[in-house]
């Protein structure tokens, strides 16, 4: 392999390759179609393609380089896609499933209160705002558990086979 960078503000990209202990040759050579060049662009902070980052994300085994490109070098991603925590385990993340469910469920009756009519008078804002933050709570634990999942399927820890086969009934 060749010299590490000694460059202070590495972006995502660079951080990744070089924890992977690939060189931008080698690293070209595994991505198979981005060459050595354009990695040195990357890692010197041009926004890559977003195909690129797909590529990357899959050799390198690093789909978070997906959803960090969505959360902060697409205009649309920034906007609409939350960011994803990839590091935490499956019981962090069922018991903040869990607790977020837990508080929908005690304020099931107001957020009917709240929808019969089909609008959102000024003084059921606050409890409406409320209510959606919880709902972010459990959007977030269930992009937690994708993730979770794909690291599992991808170090072999849950067999791809058979819970692609389960995934794949209705």
């Amino acid at each position: 392999m060749g010299r590490l960078s000694v460059k202070e503000d590495k972006n995502i990209y660079h951080v990744t390759r070089e924890k992977l202990k690939l060189s931008r040759e080698r690293a070209s050579e595994m991505l198979g179609w981005i060459s050595a060049d354009r990695i040195e662009r990357i890692d010197g902070g041009e926004t890559p393609r977003p195909d690129e980052v797909v590529c990357m994300a899959e050799k390198y085994n690093a789909l978070n380089l997906c959803n960090y490109y969505c959360t902060h070098q697409c205009d649309i991603g920034k906007r609409y896609v939350p960011e994803i925590q990839f590091d935490k385990e499956l019981s962090q993340i069922a018991l903040e499933m869990l607790a977020s469910l837990n508080s929908v469920q005690r304020r099931q009756e107001r957020f009917i209160e709240i929808a019969v009519d089909g609008s959102i008078d000024r003084d059921e804002v606050k409890d409406f705002v409320s209510i959606q933050k919880e709902l972010d709570h459990i959007t977030a634990a269930v992009d937690a558990l994708r993730a979770w999942s794909e690291r599992m399927l991808s170090s072999g820890m849950i067999d791809r086979e058979t819970y692609e086969a389960y995934k794949s009934q209705r």
